[in-house]
């Protein structure tokens, strides 16, 4: 007989692990599935992995200016074995920590694939003699994203790798590496690489690296990292990969003309898909376009019961919005007032600068015929930007011209992923330019940019 629970929720990631922990908070019986460690690909292969890297490329960057900033001697050196084991030591933390949430609330986890039954049941396979069988008021789909490859041909070859591949290997360093794709996990991975001394070449079809971010934005980090070495083609659409005795060889035409671009390693950085593979049968399938699952506003799939939030649903594929999308889920399903914000989700790329964006764009502003007052501020003029290095960048905002009511943000500087919360709080709360610039910002800080912006 299968067990009984008020919510099974399948993937342990970013959108399940809080869902599960919201409902049992809510008296619930609770059950979590999940094929891999907890956490998803956030935690495992994704967000957190990428961040530690970067912290100590970052850091190794800077020590390597030992001088301009009064320190003198030898400069550091990448241990790159080291740093993995700084990585999986970060992971485990943090995985040990939600499992000890999971025991804590009573929470039962089962590791194993699941499958959604015709009978509206979970069934756990790949767990040996103990494959079960679980039925629930309610399921929450949250299997999340796999790394999405382009046919390329060559693609397959030994040391074309796609995000997941890359974080896993072991060995040292590359001296050279291609990226193919410069959206937000193509540039994350070109500002560490290149900060930890390789030769990093980026190929982006678009016409601009971040194509979906302001086009300021994309101008000024294309101009940052070939100012550091890397070489950034845009517009150039890959045709081939190759292996070469020198390694492999990337044939791509830019502009009309076919170039090629040799490296140790290709990274394959095109964009994720939703991971829904033997999730379903044919008499058990909800609504789906292009590979997600559809939902309402109550992230509620066409099959009554069955729910689904994250990057399996498609949309924003970022773990802030994945956890807000599940526990909207949960209170929509259990009838509890639906009280997180949705309308607003920060965007944050971990180059350096840092980007983070909120809101409207003045690109979108235009070309939906939408007045805005824009007001930008260089940080070049703020002292905590000089005195610790940091390159060009800026804060822009757009208001409405009338009320001066602030609409969106962008900016790209030291710190913007931790400063973006500000304006997604203005742009939900409806604030203007004069309520933020009425406040008092401290001295010196990257945050007092924000106050120079809106009193311009």
């Amino acid at each position: 007989m299968a067990e009984q629970y008020d919510l099974i929720v399948i993937g342990a990631g970013p959108a399940g692990y809080p869902a599960a922990l919201k409902a049992a908070g809510m008296g619930k019986k609770v059950a979590v599935v999940d094929s891999g460690n907890v956490g998803g690909t956030c935690l495992n292969r994704g967000c957190i992995p990428t961040k530690t890297i970067l912290h100590t490329a970052l850091l190794y960057q800077e020590l390597k200016q030992g001088e301009r900033i009064g320190f003198a001697g030898a400069g550091p050196a990448i241990h790159y074995g080291k740093l993995r084991e700084r990585k999986e030591e970060v992971v485990r933390t943090l995985q040990d920590g939600i499992l000890k949430l999971f025991q804590k609330n009573k929470i039962t986890l089962y590791q194993g694939s699941a499958s959604v039954t015709p009978q509206k049941t979970v069934k756990i396979t790949g767990m040996g003699e103990t494959d079960r069988e679980l039925a629930g008021g309610n399921i929450l789909i949250a299997t999340g994203s796999r790394p999405a490859s382009p046919p390329i041909p060559g693609a397959d070859l030994e040391g074309v790798l796609n995000s997941d591949e890359l974080l896993e290997l072991k060995g040292e360093l590359f001296a050279s590496l291609v990226i193919i794709g410069g959206g937000v996990i193509g540039m994350e991975f070109a500002t560490a690489y290149q900060a930890m001394g390789c030769q990093v070449t980026v190929l982006e079809s678009m016409e601009r690296i971040l194509p979906g971010m302001d086009r300021e934005i994309s101008q000024n980090l294309k101009m940052i990292m070939k100012k550091r070495g890397a070489e950034i083609h845009t517009g150039a659409m890959v045709k081939e990969i190759v292996k070469t005795p020198e390694g492999l060889t990337c044939t791509y035409v830019e502009k009309g003309n076919e170039e090629e671009a040799r490296a140790d390693a290709v990274l394959i950085a095109t964009g994720r898909r939703a991971n829904t593979e033997g999730l379903f049968t044919d008499e058990m399938t909800p609504e789906m376009d292009r590979g997600c699952i559809l939902v309402n506003r109550h992230f509620e799939t066409s099959i009554p019961g069955i729910y689904a939030a994250g990057d399996v649903v498609g949309g924003v594929q970022l773990a802030h919005a994945a956890t807000a999308e599940a526990l909207s889920a949960v209170a929509a399903m259990f009838g509890e007032p639906e009280t997180i914000c949705l309308g607003t989700v920060p965007g944050c790329v971990y180059t350096d600068p840092e980007i983070a964006c909120a809101g409207l764009t003045a690109d979108e502003a235009k070309e939906r015929g939408i007045q805005v007052k824009v007001c930008k501020y260089p940080m070049s003029a703020n002292g905590k930007s000089v005195l610790s290095l940091q390159e060009r960048g800026f804060v822009k905002v757009l208001a409405d011209p009338a009320s001066g009511r602030i609409m969106g943000a962008q900016m790209m500087c030291a710190r913007a992923t931790d400063m973006i919360s500000q304006f997604v709080q203005a742009i939900e709360l409806g604030l203007t330019l004069e309520n933020l610039g009425n406040l008092i910002y401290p001295h010196p800080t990257f945050s007092e940019a924000i106050g120079e912006a809106v009193r311009e």
